[in-house]
């Protein structure tokens, strides 16, 4: 029996449709805000019993969703938190939101989207859309989802179900944005597919964007992150370059940012963070070699953001005026950017790791982590505890290391009671501060 179209374009005329997100993180569970908000029918489905137990008791986890909403949402019987993929039978439209990270030998690690194509197909039935959200290379819809699905399912994409990619776009900590007013790709496997995704996505986000096919919607989010990347890198090696001549690199982007055109201004820092800047390079690379092609400036712009915990530490080193190992550091901020509580591929771990290698004793206080979750490269970290800063303990370390420069900081504590302070995010440019010991900036 052929996908019936009719059908399904008649139940999003009326929102009366059911929408199934797998992975309810920092993409999913704004998602399934966004889509609760405009009336639709929503069933949750992540593995962390955890998360579930709290969303079922109207309680979030994610800053950016408002737990009155989601409280309403049960009581009128529209969300439907679950870890039971036999749910995905009552859908419409299935939404992948999962994580892609990277391999220990940084190739793509789509361990995650397979295992969660596999739990689709055990329960996958004719008339349903399934939409990848997560990032990845060019051609992972068309090569490795579609096949999946239809070799488990025996259903024939197409035919019996359609699929499509609409790349995510969050931006944690962002207050001028949300999921519901940043534009929306999509690409889809054929255009009934490409219909029908954009009439789902235009009932809860207010610009969609449909393009002619699916690897031209994966390449957009892939360049989107690269280019953010390379600009980064570009300021990091520009830090490292007019430092040793005296000139202030940050004063150097407030004047060039003046020129109304032409210029866009990217901020130094202790180098790259959060899921898809520092993987989505790696994804890029690993595709174009496996048909032969060098990603020569992507990857050099991967090795600057790198060598940025090194470049951190060469400036600690000889400002301390004594070895790093036996040294007392406090890192502030272990978060990946600033005002949020996510810790994923933070750049403060390597640089922590690093010293912890050289033998400092390493404390971090972050207002926003209480305590470090486990992170695959880095399980020494894990339960680690945020301290309290206060001026009797400050003067304990030997030098504090702002790595992520969170608004809720006491910058003027720290300033006037640390004996040592370096500064890889110019935090404490342009506040009315006097420091009591000395502040270098790296």
């Amino acid at each position: 029996m052929a996908f019936d179209l009719n059908n399904l374009q008649n139940k999003l005329a009326g929102k009366d449709i059911t929408a199934a997100i797998i992975g309810l993180g920092y993409v999913g569970l704004p998602l399934a805000q966004a889509m609760l908000t405009q009336g639709l029918h929503v069933i949750g489905l992540d593995i962390d019993p955890a998360k579930i137990e709290m969303l079922a008791k109207g309680e979030v986890y994610i800053d950016s969703v408002d737990p009155q909403k989601i409280a309403a949402a049960l009581k009128d019987q529209k969300f439907e938190p679950s870890s039971d993929f036999a749910t995905l039978t009552k859908a419409d439209f299935i939404v992948v939101c999962v994580p892609t990270p990277l391999k220990d030998n940084n190739e793509p690690d789509l361990s995650y989207v397979e295992q969660t194509m596999h739990n689709i197909a055990a329960h996958l039935k004719p008339d349903q859309v399934v939409i990848l959200e997560s990032t990845t290379y060019p051609g992972t819809m068309r090569d490795v989802v579609i096949p999946l699905l239809e070799k488990e399912s025996a259903l024939t994409h197409g035919k019996d179900f359609h699929a499509a990619y609409s790349p995510e776009r969050e931006d944690p900590g962002n207050q001028n944005f949300n999921t519901d007013s940043i534009p929306k790709i999509i690409g889809a496997g054929s255009s009934d597919a490409l219909t029908l995704t954009q009439s789902f996505y235009e009932i809860f986000i207010k610009d969609v964007v449909p393009v002619s096919s699916m690897e031209v919607a994966e390449a957009a989010k892939i360049t989107e992150n690269i280019f953010r990347a390379v600009n980064i890198a570009f300021v990091n090696e520009l830090k490292m370059i007019f430092d040793p001549m005296g000139i202030d690199v940050w004063e150097v982007i407030d004047a060039a940012k003046t020129k109304p055109f032409g210029y866009m201004p990217f901020y130094p820092g202790p180098g790259i963070g959060g899921h898809c800047i520092p993987i989505d390079p790696f994804y890029l690379s690993w595709k174009a070699a496996q048909s032969g092609q060098a990603t020569k400036f992507i990857e050099l712009a991967g090795e600057i953001n790198l060598s940025m915990s090194d470049y951190i530490i060469g400036k600690l080193k000889p400002a301390l005026g004594k070895p790093i190992k036996n040294s007392k550091l406090l890192i502030i901020g272990v978060a990946y950017k600033k005002n949020v509580a996510d810790q994923r591929e933070t750049p403060a771990f390597p640089l922590m790791k690093k010293l912890m290698d050289d033998g400092a004793a390493i404390d971090f206080h972050d207002p926003h982590i209480e305590n470090i979750l486990p992170a695959r490269q880095y399980p020494e970290f894990a339960g680690k505890e945020s301290v309290t800063l206060s001026a009797d303990t400050l003067p304990a370390y030997d030098a504090v290391l702002i790595i992520t420069d969170h608004d809720d900081i006491d910058y003027n504590l720290i300033a006037g009671h640390s004996r040592m302070i370096v500064d890889t995010r110019n935090a404490l440019r342009g506040r009315d501060i006097i420091a009591s010991g000395e502040v270098v900036l790296a």
